[in-house]
């Protein structure tokens, strides 16, 4: 039996930056090229047959906000949140592929299905708490990882309503909705799985000019970032990989 691979879908202008982003999610994986494959949804839209050639779809980080004036967004820009929720639609049905949004992803999910993205709940970048909800035990990518765990964020929004029926499997004190998931198949997380400390400094070095933290505290931050112990994220991304991309056999 062969299985379809999964896709990263890289909404990052800086090719530097999602390059090195593809490594992250594939490292955390433990996956190889071909199993984890990519596309650059920022400059090309998603293929007519993308639902048919892949299993599952990871949606990195941006420096997009879903919560932008309308007006102040570029053609580009519309059209690449236009694909995401493509994704997400298809997705929720349930019948398909499976799909992890992250960060940025998680807003683009929130406002498709209804809820609501809030400039309220912007996070420091940086290692941050999370703890899992009652809800995150039974559920079959959550539920092998700790109940309390480090992950990084930096973001400027967040979800301050979740959509309908949706079940929330993350939190912490800043930035109450985490991590939810919409039937079987739909995940969103707030906080990025993927990098390692090291990868999450060097991506903090293309962004330090963006407003998400001073520049000239980049070495602080840094420091605390190295100083993380990163071990649950990289596991929810081996879950995910594993439910819906088994080995084949």
């Amino acid at each position: 039996m062969t299985t379809a691979p999964l896709l990263y879908v890289c909404v990052r202008p800086q090719q530097g930056a999602a390059a090195a982003e593809y490594e992250s999610f594939r490292s955390a994986m433990r996956v190889g090229e071909g199993e984890l494959q990519r596309h650059d949804l920022v400059r090309d839209p998603l293929p007519p047959d993308v639902f048919d050639r892949f299993s599952g779809f990871v949606i990195g980080g941006s420096p997009f906000n879903v919560a932008d004036p309308e007006s102040t967004k570029t053609d580009p820009q519309r059209r690449l949140e236009s694909d995401l929720e493509r994704i997400a639609a298809r997705t929720a049905e349930g019948d398909g592929p499976a799909a992890l949004f992250t960060c940025y992803g998680i807003g683009i999910v929130t406002r498709l299905l209804g809820g609501r993205v809030s400039r309220a709940f912007p996070e420091d970048t940086g290692p941050v708490t999370i703890e899992l909800t009652a809800a995150a035990a039974a559920d079959p990518v959550f539920g092998g990882i700790a109940n309390r765990f480090t992950a990084l964020t930096a973001h400027k929004e967040g979800t301050e309503a979740m959509p309908t029926g949706a079940i929330q499997l993350a939190t912490n004190r800043a930035c109450p909705v985490q991590a939810y998931v919409v039937g079987d198949r739909l995940y969103a997380t707030q906080f990025h799985p993927e990098p390692t400390t090291q990868a999450f400094t060097e991506r903090m070095a293309v962004y330090r000019d963006d407003g998400y933290f001073e520049a000239s505290a980049y070495d602080e931050i840094a420091a605390r970032v190295l100083g993380a112990s990163l071990t649950e994220p990289a596991r929810l991304l081996r879950a995910f990989a594993r439910r819906f991309r088994p080995a084949a056999d």
